[in-house]
């Protein structure tokens, strides 16, 4: 894959409004059956500047045009395809008033996949692990401005209790107001 290719096609792709990838996206992008060739290549665009290495396996286009405010949410996209994701706990009580500390440069996801904590260039990611339904998890949730889906003020209530952390900053009277809305 050479520099002048690899500019074109991330630009086009970039012009759609995409600018994450994983390395299997990069390898169907260039026709790469090679893994070596690929790592080769994709080394090459990361030394150049023109690829940013997120985490193992995900690149964001570096000189992409359309990158937002919710590349770390691209990012979970990217990294957790096929799992259910969506923003709770402390990223969407913070979002709704409820908790006043406001967490800067990570977010924290609910996931159908395994908890961990991947920390990228663009901030941290804390998945979190829940056994609720696909059901009940889009039920709970809503498609807002963002790419993920966000919990409902209930629903992101209910996590932190679950998962016992920080209970501490909820303000009560905040949930309790929504509840009679």
């Amino acid at each position: 894959m050479d520099r002048m290719t690899a500019i074109e096609r991330f630009n086009a792709f970039d012009k759609k409004g995409r600018y994450v990838f994983t390395t299997r996206d990069l390898a169907k992008i260039f026709h790469e059956d090679s893994p070596k060739t690929l790592n080769a290549g994709l080394n090459r665009l990361v030394k150049d500047g023109i690829l940013s290495r997120a985490i193992r396996g995900v690149y964001v286009y570096a000189h992409a045009r359309s990158k937002d405010a919710y590349t770390l949410e691209r990012i979970v996209l990217a990294l957790r395809r096929g799992e259910y994701n969506y923003l709770s706990l402390e990223s969407a009580l913070s979002a709704y008033g409820v908790i006043s500390q406001i967490p800067i440069g990570r977010i924290t996801v609910m996931t159908t996949g395994r908890s961990e904590e991947h920390k990228t260039p663009f901030g941290v990611i804390e998945f979190t692990h829940t056994k609720r339904s696909p059901e009940q998890i889009l039920r709970d949730t809503y498609m807002g401005d963002s790419p993920l889906r966000q919990a409902t003020m209930a629903a992101a209530a209910r996590d932190l209790r679950r998962v016992g952390r920080n209970t501490h900053l909820i303000d009560e009277s905040e949930l309790n107001r929504e509840s009679e809305s």
